[in-house]
């Protein structure tokens, strides 16, 4: 890991495994669809996410994903890759598919505040994993070149952010989580 000036880290299944139950949040994104009276895309929690803005509901899914996400950040339990981060001599971030104030209370949670020099969550950029902008923006904080940087996550999802990125990209654990 000496080949790189500065690692930024994927939160939830990662650094910790958010306290979320995902099919709950997905049926309460699926009642702001049915309040407003819109037909949903599908029933998958980030098409519904993703499609929001089409239909003038980013705002209300936004908070009923990150009321939930806000939440189970206070009870995560903390996963072993802490113990990599705290050791690092280099710059570290999270970039996160995780709403970014969720990213913060978990941080804090787990005394990883002082640890993680940037943040970057799902609503901190214009767009979300696996689009190349929010790892950018995290490594930018860093003040580091992508080139020289290395993003750590569990999915598919945060390893093909790192390729459009350019950025090394490494696996937590045997492999992709699937998320």
């Amino acid at each position: 890991m000496t080949d790189y000036d500065a690692v930024v880290y994927d939160l939830d299944g990662t650094l910790v495994d958010l306290d979320v139950d995902w099919n709950a949040v997905a049926a309460d994104v699926l009642k702001v669809y049915e309040t407003a009276a819109v037909e949903p895309p599908s029933d998958d929690l980030w098409e519904l996410l993703e499609s929001a803005s089409d239909v003038g509901l980013s705002a209300d899914i936004e908070a009923a994903i990150a009321g939930h996400e806000r939440e189970g950040a206070t009870t995560s339990p903390r996963l072993a890759h802490v113990n990599e981060l705290l050791e690092r001599s280099i710059p570290v971030g999270v970039c996160s598919l995780n709403c970014e104030a969720a990213c913060r209370i978990a941080l804090k949670r787990h005394d990883l505040a002082d640890a993680v020099d940037a943040v970057v969550g799902r609503d901190t950029v214009a767009t979300q994993k696996p689009a190349p902008e929010p790892l950018l923006e995290t490594v930018r904080k860093l003040d580091a070149d992508p080139e020289r940087a290395l993003f750590v996550g569990d999915s598919e999802r945060d390893r093909l952010t790192a390729k459009r990125a350019g950025v090394a990209f490494e696996f937590v654990g045997d492999g992709p989580s699937g998320v």
